[in-house]
């Protein structure tokens, strides 16, 4: 029994790794040297390796919470918002660059902010961890049913150094 177990985890791990490149009907494609690391309530999670001079990875969460579900585009983009501080401690709205762009017939909003982000180990968590000079590379991709959002987070220089591969990715977002 405990065999047919192990076995059954192991064939779930493997099909997850197999669907982490589409979520919600849509599908995109990672760049071959970002490694999938699944985690809890991801479709996918992309670990980024730090860029020289930076201490810390960054990440691409990739996030699909079911049909109707995760919320309004304006909702999750003002949170975001809302998880950054400008340099001098007051809000981050000044900061955020906005764009949308149709992506192969699918609508994408697209938010760029850079300044301190109050990082917190997981949702829940009772308070921040406050890291200046970061920045949020994210897009909200409407999916037939409800939003994919994909949420990159890293420090500048790493993220700086990942943009035009986020961008790949954005671009390659399909039904």
């Amino acid at each position: 029994m405990r065999k047919r177990v192990i076995s059954l985890v192991l064939i779930l791990l493997g099909a997850v790794s197999l669907w982490a490149e589409s979520a919600g009907g849509l599908s995109w494609t990672a760049p071959s040297a970002w490694k999938n690391q699944p985690r809890p309530m991801r479709a996918a999670n992309y670990v980024i390796p730090a860029a020289p001079g930076d201490s810390d990875p960054g990440e691409l969460a990739v996030y699909y919470f079911g049909a109707g579900q995760g919320g309004a585009v304006e909702a999750n983009i003002q949170r975001w918002i809302g998880q950054f501080r400008a340099p001098d401690g007051g809000p981050a709205d000044q900061l955020a660059e906005r764009s949308t762009k149709t992506v192969n017939g699918v609508e994408v909003e697209i938010l760029d902010l850079t300044g301190t982000y109050l990082f917190k180990a997981s949702p829940m968590a009772p308070s921040a961890t406050p890291k200046p000079g970061y920045r949020m590379l994210a897009a909200i991709a409407k999916g037939p049913d409800a939003p994919v959002f994909f949420k990159l987070t890293a420090p500048k220089k790493t993220a700086d150094s990942v943009e035009s591969e986020f961008f790949k990715i954005v671009d390659s977002i399909q039904r």
